[in-house]
């Protein structure tokens, strides 16, 4: 497959609109500017959270997907880590800003992180491994441009904030997002057009998410009834 023709240049081309509004969302330029309200990142904290809970089961699916024992492998080790060492990390970073372990797991989540996690784990519940990672590649994917994006702006003012964009920004986090889309590369390379369009859709329709988490975290976001 030549560097033209590769399937998830495609998709981001596709998704471009939303992933540039991303980059200018207030929350996304507040974390840039340190102007961002404290509460505002604290409410999206725990609601990213509850989102890695459901994120962490997504590639659990992955291992029992996967075609072969590597594939297995990786899949597990991505687990591993989410659910371990990010969730732990994300712990320790809350704790920073006066927010509990237990407040977490009693939190409810919004409508957009119930949306969201429901899409890609009903995604991930019927559909291939490709299936999978076009639902999660979004999110891994696109706080990786985020990070990067506002680490070559001059970071944040905030260190607390200029933490969060060091972590997305490094090139752990590059590399697992490269992994993905080089696996979704090599395993659609013999796909059908219609394979194509349903990835596509499930791409397209968890970069809408990403861009409402946002929004979500900006609003506060409550249940209305």
């Amino acid at each position: 497959m030549t560097q033209q023709s590769k399937f998830t240049d495609e998709l981001r081309q596709y998704a471009a609109p939303i992933w540039e509004a991303d980059l200018k969302h207030p929350f996304v330029r507040g974390i840039a500017d340190g102007s961002l309200p404290t509460e505002k990142f604290k409410f999206y904290l725990i609601q990213d959270y509850l989102f890695l809970l459901d994120y962490s089961r997504v590639f659990a699916h992955g291992v029992i997907k996967a075609p072969d024992e590597k594939t297995m492998a990786l899949f597990a080790q991505l687990l591993n880590e989410t659910l371990n060492t990010e969730m732990d990390l994300h712990r320790g970073y809350c704790e920073k800003f006066g927010i509990t372990p237990a407040e977490m797991e009693a939190a409810p989540m919004a409508p957009t992180t119930h949306a969201y996690t429901r899409h890609i784990l009903n995604v991930a519940q019927i559909g291939t491994l490709a299936d999978v990672i076009a639902g999660v590649l979004p999110c891994q994917w696109g706080y990786a441009e985020i990070g990067t994006s506002l680490a070559e702006q001059g970071g944040s003012p905030e260190p607390l904030y200029q933490e969060w964009i060091d972590m997305y920004a490094s090139p752990e986090f590059l590399d697992l997002g490269e992994w993905l889309r080089n696996l979704l590369n090599e395993i659609t390379l013999e796909s059908s057009p219609s394979e194509k369009e349903r990835l596509k859709h499930h791409f397209h329709l968890s970069s809408r998410y990403e861009y409402l988490f946002w929004e979500m975290a900006w609003t506060e976001q409550e249940w209305q009834i």
